[in-house]
């Protein structure tokens, strides 16, 4: 595997006013293509801050990011804006779907900006949502769906541009958890047919479904491991004995 993600020495501290607030400190660690690792910690310990960085969606204070080999740390916004459009799919716990939009619709989105002619973003929106099981539903309205199928449509949607890294923020978050075993069984597959995964939990039984865990507490690494006792989703929505 290559080396997809690299952060050297990273920091992050938010400025109002005269109020400085740091949120990260001094944070480094790999990632490789192909990975599936879940960066872990609870509430106010900088994770989703670190996720926002790594997403193109933030800049960091001071640090070295480097994405596939590049060093994107001083990226501009617009430049931010072109890697996050085709380097990155995001699935988030609130879906952000559009309302009142169909199925295929709203799969099609990230595609709206880009050269590709509209038969073909339909195949390709067609393709991902075929890919997540729902095939029969591309005509559908978001809101004729269940919460689980909601987030099957945001993960076609991050998968249709082929993006480098996949970011998952608490995509369990608003499901049962029959529901939500069947979305980790989906990441899994996604991992296992060579998709970089980056889950973002404070649950560790959803981190455990992935292959290793960023623990982040304070700002800070706490530890950074290997899933020994991994948790594998069934088709069912069921774990594997």
């Amino acid at each position: 595997m290559s080396e997809l993600i690299k952060v050297v020495n990273l920091t992050k501290q938010f400025e109002n006013e005269d109020v400085i607030t740091p949120v990260l400190h001094g944070v480094s660690f790999n990632i490789q293509q192909g990975e599936f690792v879940a960066i872990m910690g609870p509430s106010g310990s900088g994770k989703s801050t670190l996720m926002h960085i790594l997403g193109f969606l933030d800049k960091l204070s001071t640090g070295e990011y480097w994405f596939g080999g590049k060093n994107v740390s001083g990226l501009s916004d617009d430049e931010l804006a072109e890697m996050r459009s085709k380097s990155v799919g995001f699935i988030f716990q609130a879906f952000n779907l559009l309302p009142r939009t169909t199925v295929m619709e709203n799969v099609m989105l990230p595609l709206v900006y880009t050269s590709i002619v509209p038969a073909e973003q339909k195949s390709k929106a067609k393709q991902a949502l075929e890919s997540v099981g729902l095939g029969h539903r591309l005509d559908y309205y978001t809101n004729q769906l269940s919460g689980g199928e909601k987030q099957r449509v945001a993960i076609a949607r991050a998968l249709v541009n082929n993006p480098s890294v996949i970011f998952a923020d608490e995509p369990t978050g608003n499901l049962d958890s029959k529901s939500g075993l069947q979305v980790m069984k989906i990441l899994q597959e996604l991992n296992d047919q060579g998709h970089t995964i980056i889950l973002v939990t404070h649950e560790r039984y959803t981190a455990d479904h992935a292959k290793r865990i960023i623990r982040v507490r304070d700002g800070r690494i706490e530890d950074d491991s290997v899933v020994v006792a991994r948790q594998i989703a069934a088709n069912n929505g069921d774990l594997k004995k």
